[in-house]
């Protein structure tokens, strides 16, 4: 018997064909199979590593925007802890759509003044504390000491300056210690000669800052003393207090350093601006003078930053009361 192959067929061939022809999957095939599941996986990979790039991406792109908003909103509001409505070394820095009237809008609603709410002793005792460390920028008495009254709730005032006059309503009946201050100031010829500092001009609010004879936001009249409205609407450790609301068009408000530091430096709301509830609010420009303002806003800035010194030079010449 003779072994070995014959006309040089493959003793496998048989084999291969009855494999076919059971059914039963050859080496070729599964190899074949085996291919095509690697690809899919391959390919399914592919996609998860696509999509997860994706997210990423988006992730990112997220963050850039949220960082470079709070950057432009730091730098506009902030620049400078020494020049936030903050006034003198007691210096004073401030800052859209308008929200609803603090009379209006419901007590401590997030975004908008509170309604105001009379603190029990309003006015009953208002102190003004001398600050030793920082001298008048302008010789000037304190105003006296004590109860002021609010019963005469508004109190006009007329005020000159080297871009025109404009009116304004001094809130008495919601801010007595402050009104009392400024007049106080404003008869004694305190702000007469003075130049506004400081204008923030941007998309996100715009005011004018007046109130130091130095002319740089370091000046004050060497006295101090407490907030008064919005501050005094919320307990002293209420995490709203470092929450933005937005000051509306008009409103006149005292710069600061920080609670209890007002001085002489206030600033002049001249498009609806988000600060935190820490500057007192004491009065409101007429209506019919904010153009006025809007002319100076639109000038800008000497070096056409958001946050200089006003392009167009604003000099008050002389505040007087109504009678």
């Amino acid at each position: 018997m003779l072994h070995g192959t014959l006309g040089g067929q493959n003793p496998d061939s048989d084999g291969v064909r009855q494999q076919e022809e059971c059914g039963v999957p050859t080496n070729k095939q599964r190899r074949a199979t085996a291919k095509r599941k690697l690809e899919r996986q391959l390919e399914r990979r592919a996609q998860q590593a696509r999509r997860g790039r994706i997210i990423m991406i988006a992730a990112l792109a997220t963050v850039v925007v949220v960082v470079a908003g709070g950057l432009t909103w730091w730098l506009f509001f902030h620049k400078g802890s020494s020049k936030t409505p903050t006034a003198s070394s007691t210096s004073s820095s401030v800052p859209s759509s308008v929200p609803p009237t603090p009379d209006t809008a419901a007590p401590n609603q997030a975004g908008v003044l509170p309604k105001f709410n009379p603190p029990a002793g309003l006015g009953s005792n208002c102190q003004y504390q001398p600050t030793p460390d920082e001298p008048a920028a302008k010789k000037v008495d304190p105003p006296k000491a004590g109860p002021v009254p609010t019963q005469e709730a508004k109190i006009s005032m007329s005020i000159e300056t080297s871009q025109g006059p404009f009116g304004i309503q001094l809130n008495n009946a919601q801010a007595p210690c402050t009104v009392n201050s400024f007049v106080s100031l404003a008869t004694k010829g305190y702000f007469d000669g003075t130049h506004c500092h400081r204008l923030v001009v941007g998309p996100g609010g715009s005011l004018l800052q007046c109130g130091d004879p130095k002319g740089d936001g370091s000046g004050g009249p060497g006295y101090q003393f407490a907030n008064e409205y919005p501050t005094n609407q919320y307990v002293p450790d209420d995490p709203a207090l470092a929450q933005n609301v937005i000051y509306p068009r008009g409103t006149i408000a005292m710069a600061n350093r920080g609670v209890a530091t007002n001085g002489s430096q206030f600033f002049i709301v001249i498009q609806p601006t988000p600060l935190p509830p820490k500057f007192t609010v004491f009065g409101q420009v007429d209506d019919k003078d904010m153009p006025l303002f809007d002319k100076i806003a639109q000038a800008g800035t000497v070096d056409g930053s958001p946050d200089g010194k006003p392009k167009t030079d604003v000099m008050i010449k002389s505040t007087r009361l109504d009678i």
